[in-house]
């Protein structure tokens, strides 16, 4: 190789950031699989860069013996001492430099396509390491192209990959837009850009926020949790370690100025900005806004709470598409049925009346059993003396009582055929709410679907899993869910 590399590798070097020695290696390995593939496999090679003349050198080396076996490894001792060395001992290691020129066009091309890939593998771990810390850090770039429905973004020294599952499904990019994302891992195995990055995380909203509010960058106020539907509506709650910093102004802005940059930045996702309160209750009354919440109830059991609003509010509590009750459950970590004030009186007059049913449990027990979450005669009779027995005022004899009168009180009502209120499909629902004909809203809730946000949230496949249920009578219950919906007030 007749050129000089000195300076060849020096301005590689510099422009990729890439260590000289490593490119020195790469090609002193590239020279070596091409000089075995033109001179023999069975060689004893060893390439050597030559920093006085810029060439990398082929060297063949021959070990000096009595009795040659295998002539391309092996000299003669008095060949040896004739051709090379006049001291030289059995035993000895020979070195002769070959000539690289007759190595030829396709030993050259060979030779390219392994400095190539060297290069590009040097090039990546120089890349890996200057971005292996930067994971979760915005970063700017310009948008190159799409591939097979990923992004490809060039950002200045190497190119990253927006895949198709962390973009904004409804933003659409054209070559040479600029691009702000998150990086979310960074892959030194992919084959393609190492650097993934993100739109769609919850991770990229709370990065934007810190970004656009100080207070968060000075610690004052707290990012307590994010939920998103990306591109859609987010919510995120904040805490202020400083009494006198309202958390939720401070990120709002002067006439909307902060929370605008990054709605703008989202391309219009809506955002809720709620105060975190270590009132979980509370809390998840706050996550369900703009809907007012009359009351809560806690099911610590289910992790669950139902939370109940006022008739007028519920479209508002479950949003469009479920997506305000999907949100604020996922912000709160709190699984939330909401149910308006109509249902959740109807269900709590029945239940009452049929825990005040069972022969022996006078009005206060009966209460003392609904507070504690029994809503039937039936659960009653399900439920264990030591159960019962930790209800206030119930003694171990008295719960046992209650449990065999529940039990009969329930064998007689099936024996009748009769069923009690609490489990009749013909009380009042949400269903109520949706113009659906009678006998559809009867069968969605014997079904369980007794509430419009169940059947918001259900998958198509749970719906049709109802008897009497096919793709017509689903495609009816969606058109009435999308319309009571709709009917959300204005925010």
């Amino acid at each position: 190789m007749t050129v000089d590399l000195n300076s060849l590798l020096g301005q590689i070097g510099k422009d990729k950031g890439i260590n000289k020695a490593i490119l020195i290696e790469a090609i002193e390995s590239a020279m070596l699989s091409a000089a075995r593939k033109h001179f023999g496999h069975n060689l004893n090679l060893e390439t050597k860069f030559n920093e006085d003349t810029g060439e990398i050198e082929v060297i063949q080396f021959k070990t000096v013996v009595e009795a040659v076996e295998d002539p391309a490894t092996e000299i003669l001792l008095a060949e040896a001492r004739k051709e090379f060395d006049s001291e030289a001992m059995v035993g000895d290691e020979l070195g002769k430099k070959l000539n690289t020129e007759a190595l030829g066009r396709i030993a050259a091309q060979t030779a390219k396509q392994v400095i190539i890939q060297k290069v590009r593998d040097a090039e990546r771990g120089v890349i890996f390491e200057e971005y292996k810390d930067s994971k979760g850090e915005l970063i700017n770039g310009i948008v190159q192209r799409y591939d097979r429905g990923n992004l490809i973004v060039n950002l200045g020294r190497t190119e990253a990959v927006l895949p198709k599952r962390e973009q904004i499904s409804r933003e659409r990019y054209r070559q040479g837009d600029r691009l702000r994302s998150m990086i979310l891992d960074i892959d030194r195995s992919a084959r393609g850009p190492q650097i993934i990055l993100t739109r769609s995380h919850p991770d990229f909203l709370k990065k934007l926020f810190e970004l656009e509010v100080p207070e968060i960058a000075e610690k004052i106020i707290e990012i307590k949790g994010v939920a998103r539907e990306p591109g859609e509506r987010a919510k995120i709650a904040v805490y202020s370690s400083d009494p006198s910093v309202d958390p939720v102004g401070a990120c709002v802005g002067i006439k909307g100025s902060r929370v605008q940059a990054v709605v703008q930045e989202l391309r219009g996702e809506r955002i809720d900005i709620i105060t975190w309160t270590p009132d979980e209750p509370s809390f998840v009354a706050r996550a369900l806004s703009p809907a007012e919440v009359s009351r809560v109830v806690v099911d610590e059991d289910d992790h669950g709470m139902e939370v109940i609003v006022a008739d007028d509010q519920l479209s508002l509590a479950i949003g469009r598409r479920g997506q305000n009750v999907k949100l604020a459950s996922k912000l709160s970590g709190w699984k939330i049925d909401v149910r308006s004030v109509t249902v959740a009186e109807e269900e709590s007059k029945r239940a009452r009346a049929s825990l005040e049913a069972i022969p022996g449990v006078e009005f206060t027990y009966a209460e003392l059993l609904f507070q504690e979450g029994y809503r039937s005669a039936k659960e009653v009779a399900e439920a264990t003396v030591e159960e019962l027995s930790e209800i206030e005022s119930v003694t171990p004899e008295m719960a046992s009582e209650f449990i065999k009168s529940a039990r009969d009180y329930a064998a007689k009502l099936e024996s009748d055929g009769i069923l009690e209120e609490s489990e009749s499909a013909g009380g009042v629902s949400d269903l109520d709410k949706l113009v659906l004909a009678a006998e559809l809203k009867e069968r969605l809730i014997r079904g369980g679907f007794r509430t419009i946000q169940s059947l918001v949230v259900a998958e198509p496949e749970q719906i049709l899993a109802v008897e009497g249920v096919g793709e017509p009578e689903l495609a009816a219950v969606r058109d009435a869910t999308d319309n009571f919906l709709r009917s959300t007030p204005p925010r």
